[in-house]
């Protein structure tokens, strides 16, 4: 049973070598394959219910080595994605893998149909959030680790977004749940204008939070040690790395795949915080931000579902959180809550009771004040309705 703890975690790299084989056999199959993954994530939590096990791991370096093994697998998924779409053969990796699996993959390239190539960007760019983005939030928490702060950069770079480790790090967790919080999305914002908004504040944000590192260091703002400058070289480095296997089509199709990847993180951020309102003077707790413990999307996301312990203690390993079974709850698995919260009419009719419900239940009489300012600002009327008569129970600690 011990080992099951272990191999559950498996299920990420299993998704993730499932969408590269399905990108390789191309034409419907990308179509396919993209349609599968979603179906596992969805159907997946909504018939398998929930992980609320929380074992004691004696070899945590097996779970690192697990999320180091991303990179090369991250590398893999976005090399096919771009070798997809370019001329010739490139390295020779089509006839390699013909040659290897029997399927003539180069065949199955030439008869791809325009739109599935838009299924490859579609399922690329939810590899690179997940394999990637998912991985990187792991690695770049532990900023005591410089193997794995690299290789979490270097994951970040595949969605143009290395100021994560900064920003994230070291703004979003300070000031979450707060209108200084660019990641949190207030009441009543549509999820697409949150994408633009949050992308550019969160840049913004990195830039001060390293202009003042490097100050306090004695190190020029402009120049080697500014890590946001680094970070945006590594994007860089990889979209001229695909314009040399495949020209500009292929450079254009990376950017693409790159900045769906992006919006999905962003999105995540959206439905981790929504609505959400905190006393800066108050310290960060687990009811601060949105939960769930479903089964699927836990072992194959490192337990990034246990959100609300990750902002409570955010320097514990993801297989060391703890499921808050009491916490503030999402609408279901992150998958489901993605595609939910991409629909505003949807999210706001299923969001709107559940953030009233966090008024009522978790938040303190100085929350419940800003509460009610930010319901007065959404132009959600049921939420505008609450404002002259905020509920007076008393909050629950999560």
């Amino acid at each position: 049973m011990a080992l099951f703890h272990y191999l559950k975690y498996f299920l990420f790299h299993a998704i993730g070598l499932m969408s590269l084989a399905f990108i390789l056999a191309g034409g419907a199959w990308v179509t396919g394959g993209l349609l599968t993954v979603l179906v596992i994530y969805m159907v997946g939590d909504a018939v398998c219910g929930d992980d609320t096990s929380t074992p004691a791991f004696r070899h945590p370096g097996i779970l690192t080595f697990q999320l180091w093994m991303a990179l090369p697998l991250l590398t893999l998924i976005v090399f096919a994605a771009v070798w997809s779409v370019s001329p010739g053969d490139p390295l020779g990796f089509g006839a390699a893998v013909t040659g290897l699996t029997g399927y003539d993959v180069l065949a199955a390239r030439e008869g791809t149909f325009w739109a599935h190539h838009v299924s490859t960007i579609l399922l690329t760019g939810l590899m690179i959030g997940m394999v990637g983005t998912i991985t990187a939030h792991e690695l770049t928490h532990r900023t005591w680790d410089p193997v794995s702060m690299l290789i979490g950069r270097w994951l970040l770079a595949f969605s143009f977004d290395t100021i994560f480790s900064i920003e994230h790090v070291y703004g979003h967790h300070r000031y979450v749940s707060t209108i200084d919080d660019p990641a949190t999305a207030p009441r009543g914002r549509n999820v697409y204008f949150h994408v633009v908004a949050s992308t550019i504040k969160g840049n913004v944000s990195a830039w001060r939070i390293e202009r003042r590192r490097l100050q306090r260091a004695g190190q020029a703002v402009f120049g080697p040690h500014n890590a946001v400058m680094r970070g945006h070289l590594m994007s860089v480095l990889l979209v001229a790395g695909a314009g040399a296997l495949g020209g500009w089509v292929a450079a254009g199709f990376f950017v693409a795949c790159a900045l769906w990847g992006k919006a999905l993180l962003e999105i995540v951020n959206y439905m981790e915080h929504y609505g959400m309102v905190r006393d800066p003077q108050t310290p960060v707790q687990p009811r601060h931000s949105w939960n769930t413990n479903k089964r699927i999307s836990s072992w194959s996301m490192f337990n990034l579902t246990r959100h609300s312990h990750h902002h409570a203690q955010g320097e514990v390993p993801y297989q060391d959180l703890k499921p808050f079974p009491d916490a503030p709850m999402m609408i279901s698995g992150y998958l489901t809550t993605i595609v939910v919260a991409m629909i505003p009419p949807l999210w706001h009719r299923l969001m709107t009771p559940k953030v009233l419900e966090w008024d009522r239940r978790y938040a303190t009489p100085d929350e419940r004040r800003l509460a009610a300012e930010a319901n007065a600002r959404s132009g959600i009327p049921a939420l505008m309705a609450q404002v002259s008569s905020p509920a007076p129970q008393r909050a629950r600690a999560a």
